[in-house]
């Protein structure tokens, strides 16, 4: 789902809301957001994640998006 993740959110450009995004991926948003934690860049486990998405609240709404990290990530993936 990673790889899905990182193309949907490169194609929405500015930000996309974790419905629409889970929509589109066919996923509950809950699955969609567990995946998007790991590729952030919190700690968990006592590691920092990559860094390859930025997800945050605006008017209430949770939106993501795809960082450079993250679109380097992808430039070898075919």
């Amino acid at each position: 789902m990673r790889d899905a993740i990182l193309q949907a959110l490169a194609e929405a450009g500015e930000g996309v809301s974790l419905p629409r995004l889970s929509k589109r991926l066919g996923q509950s948003a809950s699955a969609v957001l567990r995946e998007l934690s790991f590729m952030g860049d919190a700690t968990l486990g006592g590691r920092r994640g990559p860094g390859w998405v930025r997800v945050w609240q605006e008017d209430g709404r949770w939106m993501a998006a795809i960082t450079e990290a993250g679109r380097a990530s992808m430039s070898g993936c075919s």
